[in-house]
């Protein structure tokens, strides 16, 4: 998919957002997602010694953390070429295995759109 331009408004703000948490934070990766509410969850990847996750399980984990239910769409913003078999369980745990989950580039364009299941 290269016409983001094309995006729903509330993908296109997961994007951005997730986008913008990678920059801010000069981390590889950023993630974003939204609650069945509408709520967002922003997160980029923790890389301790004791800890390591990528973005996206950080924002699905804040988004349990904080009383979702359920997900409506993800979205990361990686150099990655694909979503890990990992990151889409995390988000199918929640969402289902029809939940949307955007992949995109350091530019905001997205490169693919995808499942959870």
């Amino acid at each position: 998919m290269t016409e983001s331009a094309a995006l729903d408004p509330e993908d296109r703000k997961i994007v951005t957002l997730a986008r913008s948490a990678r920059a801010r934070n000069g981390v590889p990766e950023g993630a974003a997602v939204r609650d069945e509410t509408g709520r967002t969850y922003v997160a980029g990847t923790v890389a301790l010694d004791s800890l390591q996750l990528s973005a996206l399980r950080t924002a699905v984990a804040m988004a349990v953390a904080s009383g979702a239910e359920s997900l409506e769409a993800a979205a990361v913003v990686s150099g990655a070429e694909a979503v890990t078999d990992e990151d889409l369980a995390a988000v199918r745990d929640l969402g289902g295995a029809g939940t949307p989950v955007l992949l995109a580039g350091a530019d905001g364009e997205v490169r693919a759109r995808v499942e959870a299941g």
